[in-house]
């Protein structure tokens, strides 16, 4: 997508080589982290960590920096490998207090299927994933992974398990912030098509805005829009979705609609619209609104640059049509019965039309005033002109 910006440096150089070789010389520029996690780090959308390793190229200070980051709205996702579960976790540093998973420093390795828990059949970014039938811990049909780091939820929400019902996939609201945190770092089988593959990209790029606050993706979201001559509501949640709303119509009536559940999480209704206007609809805590009329007006029919249909109107009235990209022309004032058009020049009727109801007289100041005045101007000027 050549709207997005990454930043993305590697380090092309074995972890296990160690020829006390600095930092700074790893490059052909050093690793610009002043600037990135200090100066511009309000700038990013999401920061991701993909099995990073503490490797102390990062100080605890910008760990501190980015956990600030996060609380004040920022978004991060955590895809975890083994190292999450070592000495050099991402858990150990200032950022852990902020992880809603906890390491327990036991690697799974067995093939499991991913499944979506409760919540997942409910929260928008696992709802509906290619290859669910949308019942908890059924069998999807999905391609195994074979590695997971066991953790313990701390807090967030668990929308993914993986082997033995342990959290695969933990969603997290930390401050105004968001954060994500993968435990496997085998989600790229299904990309690969392993076993059937599964809906990789599908999941990755729901979780990248969930994270950076894509409306569409609230857990608590009511929408209103108009479809085949009706406004279809629809309600989205966490917990039970609310049964009725009501639906404020353009002229002040407020009548109720109920709802239907669609799907885990969701319920929807459907209210017939008689009169063009804006529609309130409001379930006591969130509010909708859609605006129903022509979806198609003569003004946006068509919008070339055309003399079509003012021609007729200019000829009627004894004007003309000019084209500013041939000729600027030139404005004059004629008369109400005098051609109002010509050769490089267009004419202003002055019609006089206008009518005098009524003459008042104010005096702009009382006459003693006035008086007042002229005699000390006529003082100090006879008094300048002695002098």
């Amino acid at each position: 997508d050549p709207a997005v910006d990454l930043v993305h440096f590697t380090i092309l150089r074995p972890p296990e080589k160690s020829d006390f070789t600095p930092i700074r010389e790893l490059a052909l520029i050093t690793f610009p982290t002043f600037e990135l996690f200090d100066l511009r780090i309000n700038e990013f959308d999401l920061i991701v960590f993909d099995r990073y390793v503490v490797r102390q190229v990062l100080s605890p200070r910008y760990f501190r920096k980015i956990g600030d980051y996060m609380e004040d709205g920022g978004a991060i996702m955590v895809a975890m490998g083994p190292e999450y579960a070592g000495t050099r976790s991402l858990y150990e540093t200032p950022l852990g207090p902020l992880l809603p998973s906890r390491p327990t420093g036991a690697i799974v390795e067995q093939g499991y299927l991913p499944r979506l828990t409760d919540e997942g059949l409910q929260h928008p970014v696992t709802a509906g994933l290619t290859g669910t039938d949308g019942e908890a811990n059924s069998t999807p049909e999905w391609g195994r992974w074979f590695r997971q780091v066991e953790t313990v939820s701390r807090s967030g929400t668990v929308v993914m398990q993986g082997a033995a019902g342990r959290p695969l996939l933990t969603l997290d609201r930390v401050g105004k912030g968001r954060i994500g945190v993968l435990t496997s770092d085998h989600i790229w089988l299904w990309a690969r098509g392993y076993e059937g593959g599964g809906p990789q990209a599908e999941l990755v790029r729901r979780l990248a805005h969930w994270l950076m606050k894509e409306p569409a993706l609230e857990e608590e979201r009511l929408n209103a829009v108009l479809k085949d001559g009706a406004l279809e509501v629809t309600r989205r949640s966490l917990e039970t979705p609310p049964p009725v709303v009501s639906v404020t119509t353009p002229n002040g009536e407020v009548q109720a609609l109920n709802l239907e559940t669609i799907a885990p999480g969701q319920a929807a209704g459907r209210f017939a619209v008689s009169a063009p206007g804006v529609y309130r609809v409001d379930d006591g805590i969130l509010t909708a609104l859609a605006a129903v009329g022509s979806l198609n007006p003569l003004e946006y029919r068509d919008l070339r640059a055309t003399e079509e249909h003012l021609k007729p109107l200019s000829a009627r009235t004894g004007g003309a049509v000019f084209w500013l990209s041939d000729i600027m022309p030139e404005i004059r004032r004629v008369k109400p019965d005098n051609k109002a058009a010509g050769t490089g020049w267009i004419g202003l009727r002055a019609n006089q039309s206008y009518v005098v109801s009524g003459v008042a007289d104010i005096a702009l100041m009382p006459w003693w005033l006035s008086a007042a005045l002229v005699l000390a101007f006529l003082f100090a000027a006879w008094w300048r002109e002695g002098r």
